[in-house]
């Protein structure tokens, strides 16, 4: 059985840090697309950065872009996103997805999210 866990949310101050880790059980991370989304209330799930494949390039999206850095732990069946400079935005629930063939919305795998709150 496919398991995603995320872990490392929690309440940080604007311009903060803060490194976000899914744990994957069920499958090899390094041969999948994994991908980073966060969801707050109301609003669409929206794609912050996704690795395409083993050997793929990473991709950002434009409003997290040179604030965050995506990484893979092989090892250790893990990846990793590293959030810097955070921004006030609405509390979310961030997740991790995996899919075998390519980073898109709507990947196979979810975990079950875990909550960033950005406030002072």
């Amino acid at each position: 059985q496919v398991q995603l866990v995320e872990s490392g949310g929690g309440l940080v101050k604007p311009g903060g840090t803060l490194r976000l880790s899914c744990a994957a059980s069920g499958l090899t991370l390094k041969a999948y697309a994994v991908g980073w989304f966060r969801q707050a209330p109301g609003k669409e799930r929206e794609g912050l950065s996704c690795i395409s494949g083993p050997e793929g390039s990473t991709y950002y999206s434009g409003s997290v872009k040179g604030r965050v850095t995506l990484s893979r732990n092989n090892a250790k069946n893990m990846v990793y996103l590293q959030m810097n400079s955070l921004e006030p935005v609405d509390p979310s629930v961030y997740y991790c997805a995996a899919d075998i063939t390519t980073c898109h919305r709507e990947m196979k795998y979810w975990g079950k999210g875990t909550l960033v709150t950005v406030s002072s």
